[in-house]
């Protein structure tokens, strides 16, 4: 029954949006928590059943309940999946974030539409995280764009149509170079191997000259980009944030947005360790400006919504560098640091909606002293800003200082400037809880407004709960992650071969003991 877990994990969300169809109007919402509430359960389970202590061996780069079903086997296309310690929170991180954001959902228009798109979307998030085909992968990073311009151009705000379009275009422009990158590497391995094969572990166990690996990299590596974003890609996330609906904000921001670093993760470290560690640099320079420039602008913001997106845009820079430490500390970190910006960009995108929904407005302007009209709601805020700011004690610390941890072993000096995160952080952050919580009520609106009800509160109290258990005990959450980012180090060293023997040399500084690696 294992080997079929994940897949039903995949497609379940998909059987409950066609089922959405059949059932009443007035059930569809508890139907919808019903099919997340499942799948969320299925997800744990998947947890419950990984082996911490499952030896990495080459046959299948320590990836768990695998399975296989050829599709076309004239063209080497099979349905493959699986999981290791990278991809597994990064799927429950999927299925956690779909239930919280059904939960807070509000009344809405084509309640059946919306729903059925959020499962769809779920589906193709987690099936992404776990397909080990590059067509299956592709088919899932492609498909996740439908649901999410429906949802942003049927029930965005204003210029929803101009902002889902953007979106599309950025996107599917970005992937269809990842698309001629799989397609060429899928040539490769035909010339050498004389086998067609699009089955990721193959790959992976496959060396590529180092001219062929810069290619690739620039290819997929924009396709990654773009969905990152990172700059100078970036320029479609605010206007899709500003326009998008509260639920559509809480799953790009949590979810979607890592797609892009899983990418660099599961296909640019390991099957093109010589051309990583040749744009290392610069991927840490394009991680800097991100973390400076993102955050500049944040506090430049007078809309609340905007200043998230700017500040997810900046967190999203130090993941990026986090990756490309090219060590585990780093590597480590950086995937804690997608599932902590997860939570936390979620819950702060959610609470934006909370008090978009009373006031219909984010404007900076129209706020100010609503801490005492709101207590339990700027408590929340506070909390939640604080830890996007990197508080102590809290999930985001933890991704963050690991990130740049492992940065700092490989460019003190570039470390010391992404280090400005923090206190950057702090500061837009502040200023955006002075404006709207601190001073007076002298909007006569804000006076009458309510606290958090019972619906927001049931979706919040989790996300804070998370943020501080995997803030004062990560272990059992850091532990598998760092043992397969520790193997994807190992993996890099090994294919480094001996005509790229400056890739090499500098993975095996960066990963020795004395380092802090294997």
């Amino acid at each position: 029954m294992s080997s079929y877990l994940l897949s039903v994990l995949i497609f379940f969300p998909m059987l409950g949006a066609f089922a959405c169809f059949a059932i009443p109007k007035e059930r569809v919402r508890i139907a919808a928590l019903a099919i997340a509430t499942i799948e969320f359960a299925l997800a744990l389970a998947l947890w419950y059943l990984f082996d911490d202590n499952y030896e990495f061996v080459n046959e299948t780069l320590g990836m768990q309940f695998v399975y296989t079903l050829p599709i076309i086997e004239s063209l080497g296309i099979s349905y493959k999946v699986g999981v290791d310690g990278i991809s597994l929170f990064l799927i429950v991180l999927s299925a956690f974030i779909t239930l919280i954001a059904l939960i807070a959902l509000g009344p809405t228009e084509r309640l059946k539409n919306l729903v059925a798109s959020i499962l769809l979307l779920e589906m193709t998030m987690i099936g992404v995280f776990a397909a080990l085909d590059a067509i299956v992968f592709y088919f899932f990073w492609e498909f996740s764009l439908v649901p999410m311009l429906y949802i942003i151009g049927a029930w965005g705000s204003g210029n929803r149509i101009y902002a889902a379009i953007k979106f599309f275009i950025y996107t599917f422009s970005g992937s269809l170079l990842l698309l001629l990158g799989i397609l060429y590497f899928a040539w490769i391995c035909y010339q050498d191997l004389g086998v067609l094969t699009f089955d990721i572990v193959q790959w992976h166990r496959h060396p590529i000259a180092y001219s062929q690996q810069i290619w690739l990299f620039v290819a997929m590596g924009i396709g990654f980009a773009v969905k990152v974003p990172m700059f100078p890609f970036h320029t479609w996330l605010p206007y899709a944030h500003g326009q998008a609906p509260t639920i559509g904000s809480v799953l790009l921001a949590a979810v979607l947005l890592k797609m892009g670093t899983y990418g660099f993760v599961r296909f640019s470290l390991p099957l093109f360790p010589a051309a990583s560690v040749y744009f290392a640099p610069v991927m840490g320079a394009i991680g800097i400006i991100m973390v400076i420039y993102a955050a500049m602008v944040a506090f430049a913001q007078k809309d609340i919504k905007q200043i998230i997106a700017y500040s997810s845009i900046s967190h999203m820079g130090v993941i990026i560098l986090g990756t490309f430490a090219l060590n585990t500390e780093g590597i480590g970190g950086s995937v804690f640091f997608m599932l902590s910006h997860g939570i936390i960009s979620g819950a702060l995108f959610m609470l934006v909606g909370v008090i978009y929904d009373r006031r219909h407005t984010k404007a900076l302007s129209e706020f100010g002293g609503i801490a005492s009209v709101m207590p339990i709601y700027s408590a929340i805020f506070m909390f939640m800003a604080m830890a996007s700011a990197g508080l102590p004690l809290t999930m985001g610390f933890v991704g963050e200082f690991l990130s740049l941890l492992g940065y700092f072993r490989a460019s003190p000096i570039m470390t010391l400037l992404a280090g400005t995160s923090i206190i950057l952080g702090a500061v837009y952050m502040l200023n955006l809880y002075r404006k709207t919580f601190y001073g007076a009520v002298t909007i006569e609106a804000n006076k009458s407004l309510t606290d958090l009800n019972k619906r927001e509160l049931a979706a919040l109290i989790p996300l804070v709960l998370v943020v501080i258990w995997l803030g004062v005990y990560p272990k059992p959450v850091l532990a598998p992650i760092n043992k397969a980012s520790a193997h994807l180090a190992e993996m890099m060293i090994v294919k480094s071969t001996i005509n790229q023997d400056l890739a090499k040399e500098r993975l095996e500084r960066l990963n020795s003991p004395m380092f802090g690696g294997r």
